[in-house]
Formats: structure tokens, sequence, C-alpha cells
């Protein structure tokens, strides 16, 4: 890069994705949708509409995680910066830009300036939260990156003082398998001087979880139909989102919650780009998120599984939400 913040015309990193790709996707998800309990992963929630109406999810009353953990992060900014030390900040997932602010505005106040690399699904939401951080830090050099924290961690740079921040709980929608993998990737990628943010949503009462993915106004339910409109769309398909509901609940035994589509009638549908064809009976569900919730051992736990370890560990008054700091565990 040049040192200028990226803007539509910097080809290097909001590459359109390559035929290559779009094969192995429409792959990938043909074969979720073919599972005894067909899944649409969590990535085609967040389109342009899908992006805005979890922003919209994030002032509901019921939906805490956000504002706790801003909270959290204005608290432990200081600390967190004074720990980590880092001369380039990376985000994963970095959607409208808010938390990585509370960190600027820290590291703003430590005082050298840093690089910041961003890296969101949603080139819309990226180049808008680029645009707006660029005028707001000039000191500061931004790049963002339209790709996936699943397999795009080779685009973020090389190792070396860098803090990596996973913000909004999102670890938490990695089913487990996907979970370990991902540390594991990035914790090969890491080196002594690199530390992981990571936001995480606690274990707590089921009837609070439960509220906080099927809020009253119905926006969330909104958020999880919309996925059906992205297929439809993307891979020519004819859902129609009238015949599905949505749905939340909590399983104890995983300690997760699942959103699931639930078919409110008999109805056929296909997928033409992906040469599919599904029939549903009323009663007929699809998962579309899972979002497992976490204690300090659990999530200690599976960071060791990967290689790390927790170096520092933040949370609320109520323990509702807590970010953790965490390190390559050194042998």
């Amino acid at each position: 890069m040049d040192g200028s913040p990226v803007r539509k015309d910097a080809p290097e990193d909001l590459a359109p994705r390559s035929s290559t790709r779009l094969i192995d996707e429409g792959a990938a998800l043909r074969a979720s949708l073919l599972q005894e309990l067909p899944e649409i992963p969590a990535r085609y929630l967040y389109d342009d509409t899908g992006s805005e109406l979890f922003e919209r999810i994030t002032g509901l009353s019921v939906y805490y995680q956000t504002r706790t953990e801003i909270s959290i992060l204005e608290r432990a900014a200081a600390d967190i910066v004074a720990h980590a030390r880092p001369r380039h900040l990376v985000e994963l997932g970095s959607g409208a830009g808010r938390k990585i602010r509370i960190l600027l505005d820290a590291l703003r106040a430590d005082g050298p300036s840093v690089t910041c690399t961003m890296l969101d699904i949603n080139e819309l939401f990226l180049l808008q939260s680029i645009d707006r951080l660029s005028a707001d830090y000039p000191e500061f050099v931004f790049r963002g990156v339209v790709g996936n924290f699943m397999t795009d961690l080779g685009r973020l740079g090389p190792a070396g003082g860098r803090l990596v921040v996973f913000f909004a709980g999102t670890v938490g929608n990695l089913h487990p398998d996907e979970r370990r993998s991902f540390l594991g990737d990035l914790a090969q990628r890491m080196d002594d001087a690199d530390a992981l943010l990571l936001g995480v949503d606690l274990v707590k009462d089921p009837a609070r979880l439960e509220a906080a993915y099927d809020d009253p106004e119905g926006v969330t339910a909104a958020f999880n139909l919309n996925v059906l409109s992205v297929l439809n769309r993307r891979f020519a398909g004819n859902f129609d989102t009238s015949a599905f509901r949505h749905r939340a609940f909590y399983d104890r035994k995983n300690a997760w919650i699942e959103m699931r589509l639930v078919a409110t009638r008999k109805n056929e549908v296909r997928l033409d780009a992906l040469g599919l064809r599904l029939a549903f009976d009323k009663g007929a569900e699809i998962r579309t998120e899972l979002s497992c919730k976490f204690t300090r051992a659990s999530l200690e736990a599976s960071a060791g599984e990967a290689g790390l370890t927790i170096d520092r560990w933040y949370t609320d008054p109520a323990d509702l939400f807590a970010l953790a700091l965490v390190r390559r565990r050194r042998s």
C-alpha cells in the first residue's frame, strides 16, 4: 500500500472473488443444505440489508452484548494498550467500526500512531467505516480487506507487534471444529509480540439469552429471514420468505444458542446456480447460526488446544460478557 486509506480504486485489497472461489463456495453451500439438518453458513446473513438489520439489533434493549462489550472496552482500553503495545491493529469483522475507535483513542493518548487493517465480508460497510475513520483519525493509516476470517488471515500482513481484535462474540458463531481450526490458524500466524483481543458472550440465564435472539420487535426475525433473499439473489433461488418463520433456542448441553428457520407449510425450493432442488415439509428446519457461550475455563480450554493462553481477562460487574487478551503460549 502507498499509505493512503483504501478506496474503491484499491483493487489489491478489494478484489472480487475468483471464479474458482465461487465454485468452491457454491459446493460448500450445496453440501450444507443437503445435510440431515440443512444449514446456511452464517456469513450469508451479512449482505447490505443483513448488516443494516444487525446494526439495529445491537441497539435493542434485549440485546445486551454490544453495549456491555463497549462498556468493558471503555474501562479496559488503556490497560489493553499498555500490555499489548501494538504497532499494528487488525480488526476481524469490522462492521461499523464503533469499537475500534475506543482502542484508537487509547493509542492516540498513548502517543505512537499505528497502522490499522480492517477485514470484513461486506465491502460497503468496510468502505464506509474506513472513510469515517480516516477522516477522524488522520494520524493513522487504514487498510481494508474484503474477505472471510476463516480463509483470508494470510492477507492481513506479517506477524510482529500486532493486536488482532475479534469483537462481538463472533468467535462463538463458529462450530467447535471451525473454532479449533480458526484459532489454530491464527496461532500459527502469531509471534510472541502479537496478541489477540477476543470478545466472548458468557453463559447465563437461558431466558435472557433467548430474548436477545428473538426480540419482540421482530428485528432478529427479519435478519434471519433475509438470508433466504440472499440465497435467492446469489444462487438463482426461489425461497418464499413467507413460508418460513424465525426460531431461536438455547442448547444447555452445548452451551450455545441456535437460530433456525422453520417451514410454516410444505414447500419446494430450487437454487438453479447450484443445480439443487429442496423439499421442506411443514415444521422442517434450517439452521442459520450458532452462538456459543463461554466461561473463562471453557475459553481457556479452547484457546489451549490452539496453543494460546489467556493473559488478561476483562468483564462487566454482572458477568454478562468478557474480553480476553490472548497470547501464543510459550513452550
